[in-house]
């Protein structure tokens, strides 16, 4: 029985319909980086004083709004070659096992974990925005107003390898090692506040805060590879609609950003309170106890530091950006995220003209991760954003893939 395909395609239906990935920036920004860029609506979401440069009032509008999405998924996957056919061979070995083989079944499946290791795992996240998210209104007395509404949801398959012991009696091999389940799906609602606070010939400071309201549902499942009376599947479905624990919090954003007619440098504090979240109970084994994984635990939104810079055009056609976290954060499944990214763009005045973005990613914690990212925007609205993992692993049939991939498609109103 393939039961880490189970606990995948499990993890994926059952989130199929949530949305923005957690911790990972929003449709075209995952290529763009967090520094804020006036023809691409997305980067208003990362820098609480970004609404206010979306708005064109040259062309006297006071608002900007998305239409549909975006929409983006990503998935990641462990550094194992070849997992589904070793994880398939250690339930053959535990299934099959007699008192002449016990044994020597148990030498194999020991080896197959020491080679798995900690890196098994398969995660998904999938992220939309609520329809016509954000709303962006700027009054005519230098301030901005933003409304986001957005689901987001981050899953997670890993395999807690432990110690395959031979009970020679009963000619069987017994192990505590055990699929584990991760679920996170969060509704938020933000409220943002931008400005200018100083203008001189040279430039103009904006200053913004945004509260975001979370109410964030968790559910874990602990499966043993060797327990033929539960259903991986049943476990995993039961941990996010029966099992899960919600709870509600607000988390309170700042930020700032000079701004000239070709370059500009921000800073942005995100979850500058913390909020806390209920995480869900589960049974522990002794799998569990060997990677620090408790019956019961907490999420906190930490706060994270995040520089950006860009230098552009005076129309802000052609802009290069970057931004770093200054810090690493988990996310709600425990995965650490520091971003580092840089991005080319060129955006034009034409609706015929497509605009063009090509970047780099890299995660700077946990699994570190990179990126080499593309996106188009067609009749200054349609935005398509592909990222592809440059770390490689090998599937069952020898030939190697990313570890990662990351897909968005959005069409929202032009600057």
């Amino acid at each position: 029985m393939k039961k880490l395909i189970l606990v995948s395609s499990s993890l994926l239906s059952t989130a199929v319909l949530a949305a923005m990935p957690v911790n990972q920036p929003v449709g075209s920004s995952f290529t763009l980086s967090n520094a804020p860029n006036q023809r691409a609506l997305a980067t208003a979401l990362a820098n609480p004083a970004a609404p206010f440069l979306m708005v064109n009032q040259e062309d006297e509008d006071n608002f900007r709004f998305g239409i549909v999405g975006p929409l983006s998924v990503g998935i990641e996957m462990g550094d194992v070659s070849d997992l589904g056919d070793q994880v398939e061979e250690i339930e053959d070995l535990i299934d099959n096992a007699t008192a002449a083989t016990a044994l020597s079944n148990k030498n194999r499946a020991n080896d197959i974990l020491d080679e798995i290791g900690n890196t098994a795992y398969v995660k998904t996240s999938l992220g939309m925005q609520v329809p016509f998210m954000p709303v962006i209104y700027r009054t005519d007395n230098n301030a901005a107003f933003i409304l986001d509404a957005s689901v987001s949801a981050v899953v997670k398959g890993s395999l807690l390898a432990d110690d395959v012991e031979a009970n020679i009696g009963a000619g069987k091999l017994e192990t505590d090692t055990s699929f584990y389940a991760q679920t996170a799906v969060d509704l938020q609602i933000g409220f943002g506040y931008s400005q200018s606070m100083w203008e001189n010939s040279h430039g103009m400071l904006v200053g913004g805060a945004k509260a975001n309201l979370h109410n964030l549902s968790m559910g874990r499942a602990l499966v043993r590879l060797d327990d033929e009376d539960v259903e991986a599947g049943d476990a995993i479905s039961d941990s996010i609609s029966d099992d899960a624990v919600s709870s509600t919090g607000v988390g309170i954003d700042l930020g700032a950003v000079w701004v000239s007619n070709y370059y500009q440098v921000g800073v942005t504090l995100a979850n500058i309170n913390e909020p806390e979240f209920d995480g869900a109970p589960i049974t522990t084994n002794g799998a569990a106890d060997k990677y620090g994984i408790t019956a019961s635990d907490k999420y906190v939104m930490e706060m994270q530091s995040t520089i950006d810079a860009a230098v552009s055009t005076k129309g802000k056609q052609v802009t290069l950006g970057m931004s770093y976290d200054t810090n690493a954060v988990k996310d709600a499944v425990g995965d650490e995220y520091q971003w580092a990214a840089a991005s080319v763009s060129y955006y034009g005045d034409s609706h015929f003209l497509p605009g063009l973005r090509v970047g780099y990613r890299q995660n700077m914690a946990g699994t570190e991760l990179s990126y080499a990212t593309f996106g188009l925007t067609f009749l200054k609205r349609l935005n398509i954003d592909l990222a592809v993992g440059l770390d490689t692993v090998k599937d069952e049939d020898g030939d190697e893939m990313p570890r990662s991939a990351f897909f968005s498609i959005g069409y929202d109103t032009a600057f």
